[in-house]
Order: structure tokens, then C-alpha cells, then sequence
């Protein structure tokens, strides 16, 4: 089968490091995409592979549902936000958020929500119209996204967004473009870079400079995509997952979008902000970097290409459902150069168990034996482990999709309070938002499922009574020549 290009929408030790070795891409599925039969039969087969159970008791009821959404309807959805000035670097894992997790504090909910938000705005955002000329662009510029996004009063600017590019062999069923001519048949927009502004930098006490990567939606594509080999990364027996590396490396010159890669623009982009707040401005400066999914990879890439580039510079990783990266080498690289990392999963969800079913950091108690068990994968980092059964809001049973959906993630860190607690009452997110793109929440709070799309889905009706697809205003349309740089006033 011979390689094509298309929008694949996608859900360092030293100085100078090389990161272009690989090709092979990730691949993101869509829920109206028909899945192959070798799909099929995994996600069958999965749950009894990894003694997933399917039924299990319903949650207590409430005896007046309406009355319950109605008295939420009347509510903030967001807590006050705090002064964290003097305690951001216990926040941000400086002890490894010992003491912190179990049960959650509140200054870290909040704030794990917070850059939990930031990964969420990459899919809002997304073009996924398969008859858009733009399909895989975001819909808006960088000075629209936050507020298209519900983003307005984080606190944060974007400064630039990150495209990925691939090339892989792909069975046609998989090209979302229906049209001949796109605005890019190689890239994607993969994430974004943010910045803390004034008022927000003196609450959270330095300026936070943000990197959210997107990622995937179907868990049977990242059985399908995931059992790569280990490559080295780095200078070191250090090695990662072919895959990952190569959305994160891969580069063009025939391209317009990915004439350099998202490694390559997002560093550039990290020493701008860098040099003028640390340097010229002599703030603290911190890094925090988040993703869902294929973004949690793809945020534990970027992290360590940063520590390597920016050794002083303070470095946080705060994923969601993401899965495992590298071997153990890679891991404890991350540990020594001081790296904090907070994974963020749901029990149920089986991203989180990939790659390395089998191989993974289980066999390091036979360590003795299969020496330093460089060809396995492990989890790097401190975990938040949360529990769909936990909400009496979520239904019951196994969905695959639902269950590992970035804002079921948010709607469970919201009511966690311990594992030993129940859901609680005073959790501030809206529910309806669980539902944006999947069918999980319980039908008697009578939310629509995959409610999250634009009116008309997209077809507007002209002056002569006409349904037409109206054109994108001028200053959305995405630009090789990086019109959203320098839009934090440098």
C-alpha cells in the first residue's frame, strides 16, 4: 500500500538533540468512523483480556433529579480562585504531591482542573467537518480560541499553535477529507502555547508559560497504533515509543505547516517566552505542560526535550489518560532532571494500560533476572487514580469511549474527594459538559448525547433564503507564515 498524506487529526539529554529519526505516526478515530473488523473483535476481547467488569451495581438513585440539575443550573461553575503564591511549588509536585492526592486538596483540584481546561479547548476548538476545507485546523486564531472556548477569564494568552504532520500507509476509510484541495494534506493542528498574564502570574507567583497538547478519542485506534517498537531518544539508553516520537519529530520541507516540526516549534516558541520573562524581565518562570491521551504522551516528549534545553527552569507535566512512553531509562532520566509528572486516570479506562499489556514495569521485580530491561514500557510520575463508579451521575457498564473522554476526567477530579468518600456534593463543573461528545451521563438528567457541535452544523442560511457553508473570516484561516506569533505584545 503506498504512503499518503492527509490531515491526520491526532487526539534531548544535552543541547541540540537529535529527534528526527522516525516516521510513524498515531492515528485518530472519530465515533463516526466505521471501525474494521479487527477493531471490533479487540474491543470484545479487551475487557476479558484485562478482566474489566462489565455489570456492576448501579449507584444509589436520587429521588428527584430535576430538582438536583435545577439547584446546580443556579450555581458558579468554577470555585473562587486562591492565592496559591506561596504554595504553587508544593502544588506543582515539589515533594512529589505527597500528602495531596489521597484525599485531593482543594488548591490542587482546582488547579489540576485548570490545565485540565486547557487540554480540553484543543478538541472544542478542532475542525473535524470532513467537507471543510479546513478540516484538522482550529476554527478560530489564537486571540479567539480562549474566548470561543469558554477560556476568557483563565488568566492565560495564547502565543502560538503547534502543528503536527504524518506519513503513514491508511486504508481509505480512515481519510477524513472528503475534498481534493485542504488547507494543509499533511498537517494538523496538534496544541497550543499559553502564557500566565499579570494578575494571573502574582495569584499563581511566577509567570507560567502553558504547552497543551490534543490527542485521541477511540481507544481500539491506540491498540491498532501502539505496539511499536522502543526507540532511543536522547544520549543515553533512554527510549520511547515509535509512534509518539515521530507526530512529535516528523517535519517536511514540502510542506507548508511542517517545514519545521512541533518539536521544533514549540521550543522555539519555549526559549521566546523564556528569554524575555526570565532574562529580560527577571521573573520566576515556570513550565507546566498538560494533554489528554496521545497529548499525555506527546506532553512527556516535550518535557523532556525542556529539561534538557532549560535545566533550571521549573517543569511540570500534569496528563490526562495518558499511556505509557518510554522504558525505565527513560523514566528515571525524567526523575534526575527533575521533572514533576501527575498522571491523571480512571480505573476503567485502558489507554492508560498501553503499550506493554504484558511488558511493562510489572517485571521489574524480576529485575535480578531479566537485567535492566531496557525493551519495556513504564508509567512515569505520581498518579491521581479515579474511579468511574464514583459519580452517581455517570451510568454503569463498559463504554469505551465515554469512560476515557477528557471531560469525564474533569467531571471525576471535580468530585473526588478520596477513595474512601463518596462523590462530593458541592462539586462546581457543570455535568451537561460530560455529554459533549459521548453518551455517559444517566438518562434521567435528560442531557443529549454528543450535544457539542455548531448550529446547523456549520450551514448558515443566506440573504436569498439559501443553506450554504459560510466562509471562514479571513483573520481564522490558518497561516504557514505564523500569524498567531508574537501576540503577547514581543
Amino acid at each position: 500500500m503506498k504512503a499518503i498524506h492527509l490531515p491526520l487529526v491526532t487526539h534531548l539529554h544535552h543541547h541540540n538533540l537529535d529527534l528526527t529519526k522516525n516516521r510513524v505516526p498515531m492515528v485518530y478515530a472519530y465515533q463516526d468512523v466505521k471501525t474494521s473488523k479487527k477493531s471490533n473483535r479487540l474491543g470484545e476481547k479487551l475487557p476479558n483480556l484485562l478482566n474489566i467488569q462489565k455489570n456492576v451495581p448501579p449507584p444509589s438513585t436520587h429521588s428527584n433529579w430535576n430538582n438536583i440539575h435545577e439547584d446546580k443550573a443556579n450555581t458558579p461553575t468554577m470555585s473562587p480562585k486562591e492565592d496559591i503564591s506561596d504554595r504553587w511549588r508544593d502544588i506543582h509536585g515539589i515533594q512529589e504531591w505527597e500528602g495531596l492526592l489521597d484525599p485531593l486538596h482543594p488548591l490542587l483540584r482546582r488547579e489540576i482542573v485548570k490545565y485540565g481546561e486547557f487540554a480540553q479547548a484543543t478538541y472544542d476548538a478542532l475542525d473535524i467537518d470532513s467537507f471543510s476545507e479546513y478540516c484538522g485546523s482550529c476554527m478560530y486564531n489564537s486571540h479567539k480560541l480562549f474566548d470561543k472556548s469558554g477560556l476568557n477569564k483563565s488568566g492565560y494568552k495564547v502565543t502560538k499553535f503547534i502543528y503536527a504532520m504524518s506519513q503513514i500507509d491508511m486504508p481509505q476509510w480512515l481519510e477524513r477529507s472528503k475534498l481534493t484541495y485542504t488547507w494543509s494534506k499533511d498537517s494538523n493542528w496538534i496544541g497550543f502555547v499559553a502564557v500566565s498574564d499579570d494578575e494571573e502570574s502574582r495569584r499563581i507567583g511566577r509567570r507560567d508559560i502553558v504547552v497543551a497538547w490534543r490527542g485521541t478519542v477511540t481507544p481500539s485506534e491506540w491498540y491498532e497504533n501502539m505496539q511499536r517498537k522502543l526507540e532511543s531518544i536522547g544520549h543515553m539508553d533512554s527510549k520511547v515509543e515509535h509512534g509518539f516520537l515521530s507526530i512529535y519529530t516528523s517535519k517536511c520541507d514540502s510542506t507548508r505547516y511542517n517545514k519545521s516540526s512541533a518539536s521544533e516549534q514549540v521550543m522555539k516558541e519555549l526559549k521566546t517566552l523564556v528569554d524575555f520573562y526570565k532574562t529580560k524581565s527577571a521573573e520566576q518562570v515556570s513550565l507546566t505542560i498538560t494533554g489528554h491521551s496521545l497529548g499525555g504522551a506527546l506532553a512527556l516528549l516535550n518535557a523532556y526535550e525542556s529539561a534538557a534545553n532549560f535545566p533550571k527552569l521549573p517543569i511540570s507535566v500534569i496528563s490526562f489518560a495518558a499511556p505509557r512512553v518510554g522504558n525505565i531509562a527513560f523514566r528515571d532520566e525524567l526523575y534526575q532532571m527533575g521533572v514533576k509528572i501527575l498522571r491523571v486516570t480512571v480505573k476503567q479506562d485502558l489507554v492508560p494500560r498501553m503499550p506493554g499489556i504484558v511488558l511493562n514495569e510489572s517485571l521489574q521485580k524480576f529485575d535480578d533476572l531479566t537485567g535492566t530491561l531496557e525493551w519495556i514500557y513504564t508509567h512515569v510520575g505520581a498518579e491521581l487514580k479515579l474511579d468511574v463508579r464514583s459519580s452517581p451521575y455517570l451510568k454503569r457498564g463498559f463504554n469505551f469511549i465515554g469512560i476515557h473522554m477528557l471531560e469525564t476526567y474533569l467531571h471525576l477530579v471535580d468530585g473526588f474527594v478520596s477513595s474512601s468518600s463518596t462523590f462530593r456534593s458541592n462539586a462546581k463543573r457543570d455535568v451537561a459538559l460530560v455529554n459533549k461528545a459521548c453518551d455517559m451521563l444517566v438518562d434521567e438528567l435528560r442531557i443529549p448525547t454528543c450535544w457539542y457541535q455548531l448550529a446547523h452544523k456549520g450551514l448558515e442560511c443566506n440573504s436569498y433564503g439559501r443553506w450554504v457553508r459560510p466562509k471562514r473570516d479571513p483573520e481564522d484561516i490558518p497561516s504557514p507564515t505564523g500569524r498567531e506569533e508574537n501576540t503577547y505584545g514581543f
